[in-house]
């Protein structure tokens, strides 16, 4: 039978290779659309995790995820050979950047490594995994060439299709977020959008997998860009006495020409601090210096020291020094209303308030322990009122919505707000981001 009426008769059995934030919910997705799935990880817990009914992903429902394992149609292993039984498998790795901020596509060579010996005819092979223009064709192809009865586009199929996850996004998940797919060829382009199109509202072809890669470190890069500029904007109205929140708000009313970013302590997360890197990379190896990701990648990154000045500047203003000073740190998640701890601005917040002889604590209902360093830090079990008059300062930095903000301005000594939490609230021992 062929792939596509395996895919049209729901007979395909599908793999997704890496079971976190991006690939267990697509698995799941592939189950309710009526698909049997395999998900691959060489992480033993989640495997374990996930062939118990356990989920450990807060967009994925916790019924939906136990029911698929009941009833057979999702299961998990360790074990790479699987994939000679798979008809399409989407490789959905981490890629994140080495300390040099270059690329590190090591996750994707390794699945291939270990995949490389069970590729067969008619079956689709589709990355998501972010990575820069000109990757899929340079780092998979070879793999499928190597072997001489298999032809892309003829008789096995290579898309790149980028993931657009949203942890925490409540109206926009998986199945609702239109899906861009570009293929190896137009025939690779048909077949992955006919899979995709099983699970997922809306799917585009793109005319290449260089132009779906392109279109994923746009979507970053502008983020990344527009987060520097009002980061950038902030710290000018602090120098000029604005509120530059009221600006913000202010400048969103116009329906036209203006698109609202808020400025913030630093950027968090899998995509935005990394993804414009891989951009600029790239064209560094084709001798062009992308000057407005490098210049937004120097305010965002700048932005943990620039909140540590904040609470140095309100700290001697109530003639005391960060040094010996006890600081509590309100949210370690890099966003709001969720547990995710990559690239969080807080962490660096915290690496940089020890290095200055601080004593730090932190309240995070969604993250109940991070490391600084060598050292494991545990959240604070609740924010008790007695307790805050303990802390000199208070600085927020992730604003979830289950916090009681106006408990934290009214018991604290001090408030650094660098999420406008308070927007209306007063007091010479309240120091808002952005404002002068």
């Amino acid at each position: 039978m062929k792939l596509i009426d395996k895919i049209n008769n729901k007979s395909a059995k599908v793999g997704v290779i890496g079971l976190g934030y991006v690939g267990l919910p697509l698995a799941v997705e592939f189950v309710n659309a009526g698909y049997t799935v395999i998900g691959i990880d060489v992480d033993e817990k989640k495997i374990n995790s996930i062939n118990n009914g356990h989920n450990y992903i807060k967009d994925v429902d916790d019924d939906n995820l136990k029911n698929a394992v009941i009833n057979n149609t999702l299961s998990a292993t360790t074990n790479f050979n699987i994939v000679s039984e798979l008809d399409a498998i989407s490789i959905c790795v981490p890629t994140p950047l080495n300390k040099e901020k270059d690329p590190d596509i090591s996750f994707i060579i390794s699945v291939m490594d270990k995949i490389k010996q069970h590729l067969h005819s008619n079956m689709l092979i589709t990355l998501e995994s972010t990575t820069y223009p000109g990757s899929t064709r340079e780092l998979i192809v070879p793999y499928i060439s190597n072997d001489e009865n298999l032809i892309i586009g003829e008789n096995i199929c290579l898309c790149f299709s980028p993931e657009r996850i949203d942890p925490g996004n409540a109206t926009y998940n998986t199945s609702n977020t239109p899906k861009i797919i570009g293929g190896i060829t137009k025939k690779c382009s048909e077949i992955g959008k006919t899979l995709y199109s099983k699970i997922i509202k809306e799917v585009i072809t793109v005319s290449s997998t260089e132009t779906a890669e392109m279109v994923k470190l746009l979507e970053n890069t502008f983020r990344a860009i527009n987060i520097g500029l009002a980061n950038e904007v902030a710290i000018m109205c602090e120098k000029l006495g604005i509120n530059v929140w009221e600006v913000i708000d202010a400048a969103a009313t116009k329906p036209f020409g203006f698109m609202k970013f808020s400025p913030g302590p630093g950027l968090g997360g899998h995509c935005i601090p990394v993804d414009p890197h891989y951009l600029s990379w790239k064209l560094k190896t084709l001798d062009y210096d992308a000057r407005f990701i490098k210049l937004a990648s120097e305010i965002n990154t700048n932005m943990p020291n620039h909140v540590v000045k904040l609470i140095s500047e309100a700290l001697n203003e109530n003639q005391k020094s960060i040094n010996g000073s006890k600081i509590l740190v309100i949210g370690v998640a890099y966003k709001k209303d969720i547990d995710d701890v990559r690239e969080s601005p807080a962490i660096d917040v915290l690496h940089l308030l020890n290095d200055s002889g601080a004593k730090t604590a932190y309240f995070d209902p969604n993250v109940k322990e991070i490391i600084i360093g060598n050292e494991k830090m545990q959240s604070l079990k609740k924010i008790e009122i007695q307790d805050l008059k303990k802390y000199d300062a208070c600085t927020i930095l992730t604003d979830h919505s289950n916090v009681d903000f106006q408990v934290i301005f009214r018991h604290s000594n001090i408030v650094i707000d660098t999420r406008n939490t308070l927007p209306k609230e007063k007091s010479k021992n309240l120091k808002r981001l952005g404002q002068g």
